[in-house]
């Protein structure tokens, strides 16, 4: 699966946790591993603009989302299809997002994955214009982003316990042992 990231926002955010938001999200919704996604963080000026451009509506908003490839009963991304797809654009505003954090009680960074996941649901066809639409995204947004921290604090316990485990082994003069060097 490929996911670009570009960051003109001038605010310095963690873009591979973004990134790895993105690919949870991809995953769970068991999109191809071919598919093609982008995501642009942008200024508040540049959202404002696309915001009006494309919604018409004004000022600058949090996401927004570009789908690529048409999506159709016959070839959704998400529908296991060994195709690649270009799934299309997922604009965020950071500038935006931190204030709705701060509102929120939680980081930047959580906004930024509860958006990422948000942009993603838009770009396979959900939506939440109707209180059912809305009921159904919004569930299982919850949902995706809750095993996404399940597993991001899985593996940041996996890497902490490791990081003890070379210390300890180093301490005791038991550094890792190259495989290769042992089979020789």
């Amino acid at each position: 699966m490929s996911i670009e990231i570009a960051n003109e926002s001038g605010m310095a955010v963690d873009e591979t946790s973004i990134v790895s938001a993105a690919r949870f999200a991809l995953d769970r919704m068991e999109v191809s591993p071919l598919a093609e996604l982008s995501v642009v963080l942008v200024t508040l000026d540049v959202m404002a603009d696309l915001h009006v451009r494309w919604m018409d509506l004004p000022g600058p908003t949090d996401v927004m989302a570009f789908p690529m490839d048409e999506l159709d009963a016959a070839r959704r991304p998400d529908s296991g299809d060994t195709s690649p797809a270009l799934l299309g654009d997922i604009v965020l505003c950071p500038a935006f997002a931190k204030d709705q954090a701060r509102t929120a009680g939680h980081s930047l960074m959580d906004e930024l994955h509860l958006l990422t996941v948000h942009g993603v649901l838009h770009l396979l066809g959900y939506d939440h214009a109707e209180p059912a639409e809305e009921r159904e995204m919004f569930g299982l947004q919850k949902r995706i982003l809750t095993d996404f921290k399940a597993a991001m604090a899985a593996a940041k316990r996996r890497d902490a316990q490791r990081s003890n485990d070379d210390r300890l082994l180093g301490a005791a003069g038991l550094n890792a042992v190259d495989d290769t060097a042992e089979n020789s």
